[in-house]
């Protein structure tokens, strides 16, 4: 009888662990969906790096922040002409939802429900005034809902190189 009732205890015991760490779990905040920038083999992914709260939209003067101020962007080097490859987790096109793609504040797609797009031999620091490229540009996908209000925003930094 003691055998079984030491299975028990041990038994009810792991119920407990299992229920407690259930509980921290609910309690945390959830991640928000992942975007991500390839280029060639490289690539890295973010979590939102502003998001609007309880479910409504971004105000204005949050997103313009959010577009300028980030400085902890994830990088990744680029070289002139490669393949610039965007995606977002499913969850972002969801209910309606779409995103945007932004280089240095400036659009390059329309709102799309895609997962996922390519562009091929893209130039992204060319300047089309003559001056010399800039080493760094910023790129930025923005979740926009069915009315494209932004929801939220992924920044990262293209870092040219010369490879």
């Amino acid at each position: 009888m003691s055998l079984h009732s030491g299975r028990t205890r041990r038994a009810g015991a792991a119920l407990a662990a299992a229920s407690a760490g259930l509980l921290v779990l609910s309690a945390c905040d959830k991640p928000t969906p992942l975007a991500t920038v390839t280029v060639g083999t490289n690539s890295v992914n973010a979590e939102a790096s502003c998001r609007g709260e309880d479910g409504k939209p971004l105000a204005e003067s949050k997103l313009t922040g959010c577009l300028s101020g980030v400085k902890d962007a994830k990088s990744i080097d680029y070289a002139p002409g490669s393949t610039l490859r965007l995606g977002v987790d499913p969850k972002v096109v969801e209910n309606g939802s779409k995103w945007i793609a932004l280089l240095d504040g400036s659009p390059i797609t329309e709102a799309s429900a895609q997962t996922y797009r390519s562009f091929p031999n893209a130039d992204v620091f060319a300047s089309g005034q003559g001056g010399a490229a800039p080493k760094e540009k910023k790129v930025s996908i923005v979740q926009v809902d069915k009315d494209n209000k932004p929801e939220s925003v992924w920044s990262f930094t293209l870092k040219r190189t010369n490879s």
